[in-house]
């Protein structure tokens, strides 16, 4: 993984508004591509929101079948394990709603009508006030599974706003307030994670399977290491913003 790819090293944040802290959301649904993505990209954010009464919830829309170095990693034990951990991983940030797993093969994820469908309907059911998942438009954005759980997070909220998408659901359409994207080429948002280090730190190494290959911390001094990064990556975002630590987003409210 180059410094490019790794999602906690701290890079120069533009802000080209203003926007910060939004008032907390009765329920927020973050979606992210893995197991983890949701943990790396808004972590602090969803566990500041449920310390304040936030019903958070997460879909994960690929089965983390992948997600290691062993070539002989049982598949079925590691999509288990890769479950069991974002339930966790959640559980640490202080949610309390649903974690939902989609269960499409890790790095075969597309954005077509049937995934969109499948993301409507949770939106739909869950009813989230603000919905955060992957920028899909952040330029040089390699991996195809960050990519289109983007689109499917956007698209998401377009099919379920509109009552004649998707009808045979059966759901009521759902329209959220506010769209939230991590990893955006140009932040316009910031929110105060001031205080939720600790919980963004907890949720990541729920993911104990992720030490070798996306953590690159398999001791007690790589994984000190890894902290820092983490808490550099907040301190960066926060610089921009006036805060001590903080998480940066896209904002979307026009939905």
């Amino acid at each position: 993984m180059t410094a490019a790819q790794n999602p906690l090293t701290p890079e120069p944040v533009r802000l080209n508004g203003s926007s910060t802290n939004l008032t907390t959301p009765a329920r927020a649904l973050a979606i992210g591509a893995h197991p983890d993505d949701v943990d790396f990209g808004c972590g602090g954010t969803l566990a500041k929101w449920a310390a304040d009464g936030c019903e958070v919830s997460a879909i994960v829309c690929t089965d983390g079948s992948k997600g290691t170095w062993d070539p002989n990693a049982d598949e079925q034990q590691l999509i288990a394990t890769r479950q069991a951990e974002q339930k966790a991983a959640i559980e640490a940030l202080g949610g309390t709603g649903e974690v939902v797993f989609l269960g499409w093969p890790d790095g075969e994820l597309e954005s077509t009508l049937e995934q969109r469908a499948q993301v409507a309907l949770w939106i739909r059911r869950l009813r989230p006030v603000v919905v955060l998942g992957h920028d899909p438009w952040r330029r040089y954005r390699l991996h195809p599974d960050h990519r289109n759980a983007g689109w499917l997070a956007t698209d998401g909220v377009v099919a379920a706003r509109d009552p004649k998408f998707f009808p045979q659901q059966g759901e009521a359409h759902h329209r959220p307030d506010l769209l939230l994207l991590w990893e955006a080429d140009e932040a316009d948002h910031a929110e105060d994670v001031t205080g939720f280090a600790d919980a963004k730190y907890r949720a990541l190494t729920s993911h104990a399977s992720q030490f070798e290959s996306t953590m690159h911390a398999t001791t007690d001094d790589e994984m000190d290491a890894f902290r820092q990064r983490m808490t550099a990556k907040l301190v960066a975002s926060g610089e921009a913003s006036g805060f001590r630590h903080a998480e940066v987003f896209k904002l979307i409210d026009d939905l």
